[in-house]
């Protein structure tokens, strides 16, 4: 397991369905070592705290194994190629499904540790950054949601470096939670 991409971005105006908003998915990769404290990498921003961010949601990780889905979702709409952090994720790594990693597991990174504490819930700023009206229909239905992140250790986070899944309780895996999120969704 390791981290492809550590990446950051800071909160733009964005324009989805003739009204402007305020969002940060937009993120990029950043060389060198990050350092990463309680509220997150430095050098990013949330522009929505009520669902992003916080000491619950530091930092989100997306599985670069997911990415291909996504390319060939979007081949019709995008001829550009499909960068790390274009999910709005922090880390891109490799390694690590959501059916592999439980909440609370502990990632151990060579000089900080993150704890998972939920999975990512798709909003309309989603669908509009990947072109699509259904992308976040497509991630609960493919459970390719990412997981977020809480700061136990805060340190620095660097591109290319390994890190070891560490269990925590075994309560509930990752795309449980989401499932049960996607249950709950379409029913109400």
């Amino acid at each position: 397991m390791r981290v492809l991409s550590v990446n950051t971005g800071t909160a733009q105006a964005l324009t989805i369905g003739g009204r402007r908003v305020l969002s940060a998915i937009g993120k990029a990769p950043v060389s060198g070592p990050v350092a990463v404290g309680a509220l997150g990498l430095q050098g990013d921003e949330q522009a929505d705290l009520s669902v992003h961010g916080g000491l619950h949601k530091a930092v989100y990780a997306y599985p670069a194994e997911h990415y291909p889905f996504w390319r060939e979702q979007r081949q019709d709409l995008f001829d550009a190629p499909l960068p790390p952090g274009s999910l709005g994720e922090n880390l891109t790594i490799e390694g690590l499904l959501e059916r592999e990693v439980w909440i609370g597991d502990e990632l151990h990174f060579p000089h900080a540790v993150l704890r998972v504490t939920a999975p990512r819930e798709p909003c309309f700023k989603f669908n509009a950054v990947m072109g699509r009206r259904d992308a976040g229909r497509l991630m609960m239905e493919h459970l390719c949601c990412g997981f977020y992140l809480a700061v136990v250790q805060p340190g620095t986070l660097c591109e290319g470096e390994a890190f070891d899944l560490v269990p925590g309780p075994r309560g509930l895996r990752v795309d449980e939670a989401f499932a049960a999120k996607r249950f709950k969704h379409l029913r109400g």
